[in-house]
């Protein structure tokens, strides 16, 4: 590491660690005796993506987690560990093993590791646990004594304060608190009578004195609920005293669904979930929207705006009150009846959680407790650093003592309250640098990662935030959202990581936004799109998605919106033949979403209403539409109408998801592409023991094409995006045994087809996207007439409810697959992982068939 940059990095070194508030016993409560009765800018990262491959893929053969050394392991994940930080520096880091270039930043490594170790051995000292201190909704904010109500506040700034609401006539003279040595005001307010002094669904403020004399009035830091008054236009949010009776408080009924072997994840957003121009309930969405989601075979729903935000054209992204669920889709309690309901239909549930800024609101957010103090003693970093240029928000600072307490507890009061499976974390690019990724081009090159650029604060709270979520919960998924691609983003803190399980792969949707505004579909490179698609970095896993919330937005279309335009308002119906804008953008949109699913990482991502190609775009009520909720909704309707052609691209989404829970082809390491033809459009490859034939040509059809396999046997359609269910024209046949020739020379792929040791032949229709899967020769005696399920009985298998789905089951001629056609597929998932030299994960570009 460059001199530089290690002064820099340790200017805020073991300073910055210790305490500067409330340690376990060391708060003074007072007693009171007396009873009373923005406007939102685009959140834009500048830049281009191109994530960094690793220098060395013929070394590697198995796609297997590479174990760190025993002792590294156990100094960044054992809480009980007696080893110091000394012990870093002369242990291998295991992220080292996987990629040797990385070492060439082990002082990098070795000095946020240091960080790290440091940072969670003064909070085991101070506060007894990591788990511990990321109870602090238990000590801040209003919570329920045995004979009192106990509030702290932690306002350093604060010169006095008091707690102001309707049950005091919001008169504080008799309800004074007191402030400690670490800046942490207290006061207990006993029960009148039996009962709280402050009443259930009552509002509270707390108001303190500025260092110039003036009072001022906020909304609790750690208030659970918060509420506006509908009928005033930009009415400021009031602090609600959460507290109900045990008999309205949700008792959860259903566990969490187990992990599954891969995260298709449907993201939603509960306000614009309903068909009618209004905001939505969590209740209306759990009984209308999740069946739907269910139904087309997601097992994860990502809820967006979940945290209060005052600003709802900020897509939640401008958070105000970090512990609060948003009031305008209902209470708390129903909240939790949502999650539950998800749960009893086997959907896991994450949170779009906004850890990277806040809003700058004054009256109703957290910013409202900076009032110029240093940035010692308030959440926010002072000056520039605190302040997000392009986003118009605060920056929080990730080296105070009481930021971690309160942003770690917020972890912890989602998953332990509301019962959240994991987190989706906003603005991660933000949060790793110092320039925030603002007109910042990421080439791959690793100096970018590792300088003085890099926020070592934010690394090291996000490295404590993935090692607490994965404490309490084994099973939860974190998905981040970075665009820079930085190296060992999404491996475990245990490697020298920084412990996402995820990250979603954002230059994918920006390359087919690319492709639909500024190329004709003959200019469409094959080798681009396959680039594109496979350049992610080995062993560490993504979300890919071909388009999601961000190019939605207003300005901007929806990916079937790009392709059929006006068309869509007027040629949609099955009752009159199709346009060519219309058959190519069906085609294309199954096309588009199927490749990104199958080649572009390992889980997959999907925005509510895209599955069946939603018109139009998103648009919030504001000043400039009218404040109308037109756009604001979701037109499920389209979907319903048995004759619109919506349902064609909807059945296409089911088959996808429910190829993939037959198959686990996402789960598999066994990514191989054998053939990249630019002149005949085509891309074949393997994932797991499926084979995929994608033929992006608008006019040509290729009778007898020759792809490439791994395993000898016989072959059939496993899905048919040509098929007549799919609004296709049926021109490929299901029911046709594809037998493989052996090619070459056994075990030399020099001598094979595309490097593959067999092949057979397909009929391969324009436009088209196909599966193959090996039959079973036992299983075919047995069950001889199984054939295909997600084409030819795909769209019954997935629509008809439970009953009709195992009566279809048990048929002799059913067109599902039964449990046993999986039975083909390779046990071994350390097989084959072919890998390029600047992407990882695909093999050699072979020129297509002879």
């Amino acid at each position: 590491m460059p001199t530089a940059c290690w002064n820099l990095l340790s200017q805020t070194a073991l300073g910055a660690l210790m305490p500067s508030s409330l340690s376990k016993d060391a708060s003074k409560v007072s007693t009171s005796s007396r009873c009373g009765i923005s406007k939102c800018q685009t959140r834009l990262i500048i830049g281009s993506f191109r994530a960094a491959g690793f220098p060395s893929p013929k070394s590697r053969v198995k796609h297997e987690r590479v174990q760190p050394t025993s002792a590294i392991s156990d100094i960044l994940t054992n809480d009980n560990s007696t080893m110091s930080t000394a012990d870093v520096e002369t242990e291998n880091i295991g992220l080292f093993g996987m990629d040797s270039a990385l070492e060439s930043y082990k002082d990098h490594f070795r000095y946020r590791i240091m960080r790290y170790v440091e940072q969670k051995k003064l909070i085991e000292t101070y506060e007894g646990s990591l788990e511990e201190f990321a109870q602090g909704y238990l000590k801040f904010g209003f919570n329920r004594e045995k004979g009192y109500i106990l509030y702290q506040e932690w306002a350093p700034a604060a010169q006095e304060a008091e707690v102001i609401g309707d049950f005091n006539g919001w008169d504080g003279s008799n309800h004074r608190m007191e402030k400690n040595q670490f800046g942490v005001w207290s006061i207990k307010i006993p029960d009148c009578n039996g009962n709280p002094a402050i009443p259930h669904k009552s509002r509270v403020k707390f108001r303190f004195k500025h260092g110039n004399g003036d009072w001022i009035d906020r909304i609790p830091a750690w208030i659970k609920y918060a509420t506006v008054d509908p009928g005033k236009f930009a009415a400021p949010y009031d602090g609600v005293y959460w507290d109900p009776p045990p008999s309205e408080r949700y008792q959860f009924k259903y566990p969490r669904p187990p992990n599954p072997k891969s995260t298709r994840i449907y993201e939603a957003h509960v306000g614009m979930s309903s068909s009618e121009p209004r905001i939505n309930s969590y209740q209306e969405f759990a009984d209308d929207v999740l069946p739907r989601i269910q139904a087309n075979g997601y097992n994860t729903v990502q809820l967006m705006a979940v945290m209060e935000h005052s600003y709802y054209a900020s897509f939640g992204y401008h958070v105000t009150n970090f512990f609060a669920a948003s009031s305008r889709s209902g209470t708390p309690e129903d909240l939790k009846y949502l999650i539950d309901k998800a749960h009893s239909l086997g959907l896991r549930v994450l949170m779009d959680v906004v850890h990277s800024h806040t809003s700058n609101n004054i009256t109703d957010g957290l910013n409202g407790f900076d009032v110029g103090q240093s940035s010692q003693d308030s959440y926010f970093h002072t000056g520039e650093r605190g302040y997000h240029k392009l986003w118009d928000s605060r920056l929080f600072n990730y080296a105070n003592w009481e930021v971690l307490r309160f942003l770690l507890s917020n972890l912890r009061w989602w998953i332990e309250e509301f019962n959240f499976d994991g987190f989706r974390f906003d603005g991660v690019t933000s949060m790793l640098y110092h320039h925030h990724g603002i007109n910042t081009t990421f080439t791959g090159n690793y100096n970018e990662y590792f300088s003085e650029a890099t926020d070592v604060d934010a690394v090291v709270y996000m490295m404590l935030a993935n090692h607490l979520i994965h404490k309490i919960l084994p099973d939860a998924t974190v998905v981040a959202e970075d665009v820079s691609g930085m190296p060992g983003l999404c491996r475990p803190v245990s490697d020298g990581g920084i412990g996402f399980d995820y990250r979603l792969a954002m230059a994918i949707p920006d390359k087919w936004i690319d492709y639909l505004k500024n190329k004709k579909d003959e200019d469409w490179s094959m080798k681009e799109i396959t680039c594109s698609l496979t350049n992610r970095r080995y062993t560490e896993k993504c979300i890919a998605y071909a388009e999601s919330h961000d190019q939605a937005i207003v300005g901007d279309k929806t990916v079937a919106f790009f392709l059929m335009d006006k068309e869509m308002y007027s040629n949609m119906s099955c009752l009159t033949e199709a346009p060519p804008e219309v058959e190519r953008g069906i085609a294309l949109h199954k096309m588009i979403h199927f490749i990104t699913m199958a080649l572009g990482g390992e889980g997959y991502l999907n925005f509510m209403g895209n599955e069946f190609g939603h018109p139009e775009w998103i648009d919030f009520p504001r000043e400039g539409n009218g404040w109308s909720y037109e756009k604001c909704r979701r037109q499920w309707d389209l979907v319903d109408t048995d004759h619109l052609r919506y349902k064609f691209m909807n059945a296409f989404d089911k088959a996808m998801n429910l190829l993939d829970e037959e198959f686990s082809f996402l789960a598999s390491s066994k990514q191989i592409v054998s053939s990249i033809n630019e002149e005949d459009k085509v891309i074949v490859f393997e994932r797991g023991d499926l084979v995929f034939v994608f033929n992006f040509h608008p006019e040509n059809m290729y009778d007898g094409y020759k792809v490439g396999c791994d395993l000898p046997g016989k072959y059939r359609v496993a899905l048919d995006s040509d098929a007549w269910e799919f609004g296709g024209h049926g021109r490929v046949g299901h029911d046709v045994d594809h037998f493989t020739t052996p090619e070459g020379v056994p075990g030399v792929p020099e001598t094979n087809f595309n490097n593959r040791p067999n092949s057979f032949k397909v009929l391969s229709p324009p436009r088209t996207a196909l599966v193959y899967y090996m039959v079973e020769e036992t299983l075919e005696e047995n069950n001889h007439n199984k054939s295909t399920t997600f084409s030819e009985a795909g769209t019954a298998t997935l629509v008809e409810d439970e009953e009709n789905i195992e009566k279809l089951a048990s048929a002799d001629k059913s067109g599902s697959f039964s449990e046993s056609s999986t039975t083909g597929r390779l046990e071994n998932e350390e097989r084959e992982f072919a890998s390029s030299e600047n992407r990882g994960v695909v093999s050699s570009e072979a020129e297509g068939p002879n």
